[in-house]
This record gives C-alpha cells, structure tokens and sequence, in this order.
C-alpha cells in the first residue's frame, strides 16, 4: 500500500490504469470493482469461475495492485478477490459502469441511487414523461407543475402529476383541497413495497382535483402522503432503502404501475431538488424530457457545472443532452439584457455535452449548437415571473388567465414544441 495521500478523485483513474496495466482474462469476465460506503475498492467475480481465476492468477496481481495505488482506497480485508453469488453481482450490476470491456464499476451507496447511469427505462406506449428539475428550490417547479397539468388537460389530454420532492412535498398541498387526497402517496407506496405490499397501495394513491373536473381531459395528482400523513417521518426515513432492488428501479416499477393504472398520456414529474444521488432517478432513469429549472446566478451556474462535468468525463453525455431543456425561472422581467446574459451562460454549460466542431467540419452527425440557435437545449425557456403571479396565487385556483398567462405564455408554447419532438437535437 502506498504511503502518499490519494484523494477520492483519484480512484476512477487509478482503478482504469491497474486494469490496464496488469489485464483481465475473458474466461472470468465479468469483472466487478466495488467502491464501498467508505469509499474503498475490492475486486469481485462470481464464484463460478472461482477455478478459472484461480489458474489465471491476474486477478489476484490486479487486487494486488489496486492496493498499491489506492493507499487507504484500497481494501482494507485479506486483501483477496471476493467470490460471489451471480445473483448479488446481477444486482450490483444494475447500477454499474462498464469500464473496460467486462469490467465494471459499482458503486455501493446508502440509497442505492446515483448519477452513474442513463436508462431508457421505457414509458408505457403513447406516455410522454417530463421531469421538473432544479438544483436550488423556490424556483415555481410546483406552480409550473399545476400550470402544465391545467393546459395540457384543457387541449383533452390525460395528465398524472406525481410529487417526488418528498422532504418538501410542494404538489401535494398546491394542487389538492385536503378532503381531496387519497389514501395513501408515493412514501406509502415504497414503505409498503418492502414487505411485498405495494399493489395494495397504487389503486389509492391517486385522486383528481376539484378544479380539473370541467377540462376536456383530466388530471391525476399522485402526492407525497396521503390524506392522513400518519408517520410520515418514519416512512420517509425508509423510502430509500433499497429494498432486494436499487432504489432507482423500485421506483421504475411504482412509475410503471401508476401508468397502468392511470393511463395517462402526459406524467408530469416533480423532482427533489439538488445534486442528491435521489434526483438522479428522476433525471437520468426514468426516459424523461428534463426541464432544467434554473435562475441567472453564479451558485446555480455552479452547481449545474458540476452535473454537466460529471455527464461529459464519464462518457454519459451522448445519453442524456438530447432530453434536456434549460428554463430560466423568475426570469427577470424589465431587465434589460437578462434573457441575453441567462443564455450566454447556458451555452457556456451545455458546450461540456456538445460535440466538438472544427470550423471546416459540416458533418450532419453531431451534436452541436451555435450560441443563437432558438431551437438548441440551451436556448432558455422563459417564464416571466409576475408580481401578481408571486403574491400567492393558489395552485387550486389557477386560471390560465393574466398574470399566469403573462408568466406562462412562452413557456407553454416552447413546452409544445418539445412535447412533439421526436428527441432528436439538431445537428450541423
């Protein structure tokens, strides 16, 4: 074990340069590298090739050198592969990057959720997902989920709001009366799906607000708690166990069985706010368009940078960008060159998941913007924050009528726009 100080950062490079350098025998492929809670590295096959890797012996040499590298990083046991079941490996693998050939990355995390994956989990056929995301709250994720649910069930559509901000359920209360929850939320559902429950709970999660009743279409609000909260602190300290399943597939499977359920044509998404490995699900593992919620200021710009570097070194850009779309929350009315300013600083943001153009190249395969294209991921979608709109207007009241439809016009017919894209970007 080495002597030096090998930060966190360190480990992903150092754990490819040992897999290189000594090399991993197919015949005990896959491999698994698991990052513990503590953030140390141990190699694991499955016990089924117990004997090969054994006669190969590199597996041991690259333990061995993990160890070397990784100082305190490195495992901290006998030192040893670890011989597994397939079936727990199957498992880990469903969080796991493979970062060579047949080797793979785990990383073992309280929640069992993270960034390191993108999914095409799969809608229900004819559902479209919209995620409402942000990583500072406060900024109208909850009104804009009631202003889209009320647009899109006026022009006939099917909408299902579900409330994932669960430490600060916003939906729930907005959009509902309180006789008008149902039974049980999301929190009830996770809790009661741990001891094999869940289907009790999916047909009572749901319930429709008094003021979608006169709409063309309808709306299904899925809240947090249901109309009683009972121990709602005890469940949520649950909600994020894993469960025999990473926490990003049960909640997959709860989407996909509100979905047959509701059959909803639109599933409105509220998300947690911040960089927690619990927004990830709802940004990267669910097949959602992402609207990227954001206010012009240096520690928003920040915060997004690092999800964006993140996306770009691990490779996960190509994955993601084509379902992003930036919005510029309480847009700045009045202030002359705020739009200009908000979108010079998204295209400085969204470059870390463009392609890189030549000048010369007009190739029609890549991902790339210039700073003007209206129709690029960058381009902000505007919702001009009135001061009518601020001072309190009721979710359960709404009307898409001024100041709402002053704040919201742009943004609902952007929203249109994307809603009808095929999720192809456009390329030059």
């Amino acid at each position: 074990m080495t002597g030096e100080f090998v930060p966190f950062d360190a480990i992903f490079e150092r754990v490819l340069d040992a897999v290189d350098s000594v090399g991993v025998p197919d015949q005990v492929k896959p491999v698994h590298v698991v990052r513990n809670l503590h953030g140390q590295v141990r190699v694991a096959v499955s016990e089924e090739v117990e004997d090969e890797a054994s006669r190969a012996g590199r597996l041991d040499r690259l333990a061995a050198r993990l160890r070397e590298v990784l100082g305190p990083h490195g495992d901290s046991g006998d030192g040893g592969v670890l011989f597994a079941a397939p079936s727990l490996l199957e498992n880990a693998r469903d969080t796991a990057r493979e970062v060579r050939p047949g080797v793979y990355l785990v990383d073992r995390l309280v929640t069992g959720g993270d960034w390191w994956t993108v999914r095409a989990s799969g809608a229900a056929p004819g559902v479209q997902r919209h995620t409402l995301f942000s990583v500072k709250g406060g900024v109208g994720r909850s009104t804009t989920a009631a202003v889209l649910a009320r647009r899109l069930a006026a022009d006939g559509q099917r909408v299902l709001v579900i409330d994932l901000d669960l430490e600060s359920p916003g939906v729930s209360s907005a959009m509902l009366d309180p006789g008008e929850a149902p039974a049980f939320g999301v929190t009830d559902w996770f809790v009661e799906d741990l001891v094999g429950q869940g289907e009790h709970v999916v047909a009572e999660m749901t319930a429709a607000p008094a003021w979608a009743h006169d709409l063309e279409g309808e709306v299904r609000v899925a809240p947090a708690h249901g109309r009683h909260p009972g121990e709602y602190l005890a469940k949520l300290g649950r909600v994020y166990v894993a469960g025999g399943s990473a926490w990003t597939l049960r909640l997959q499977r709860l989407l996909s069985q509100l979905e047959a359920s509701i059959r909803p044509t639109t599933v409105v998404l509220e998300s947690r706010s911040g960089l927690h490995d619990i927004a990830a699900a709802t940004v990267t593992d669910l097949d959602a368009r992402v609207l990227l919620f954001a206010t012009d200021s240096a520690s928003t710009w920040t915060d997004y940078e690092i999800l964006f570097r993140h996306w770009q070194l691990h490779g996960l850009a190509p994955r993601i960008r084509e379902r992003l779309a930036i919005v510029s929350a309480l847009t700045q009315t009045g202030v002359p060159g705020y739009l200009r300013g908000f979108r010079e600083r998204a295209w400085d943001l969204f470059r870390n998941v463009y392609d890189e153009v030549a000048p010369a190249d007009e190739s029609g395969d890549v991902f790339s913007f210039d700073l003007d294209d209206d129709d690029a991921p960058h381009c902000p979608i505007a919702i001009h924050w009135t001061r009518g709109l601020a001072a309190g207007t009721s979710l359960r009241n709404l009307q898409l009528t001024d100041p709402v439809a002053q704040a919201y016009a742009e943004f609902l017919a952007r929203f249109n726009g994307l809603a009808g894209a095929d999720g192809g970007g456009e390329t030059r």
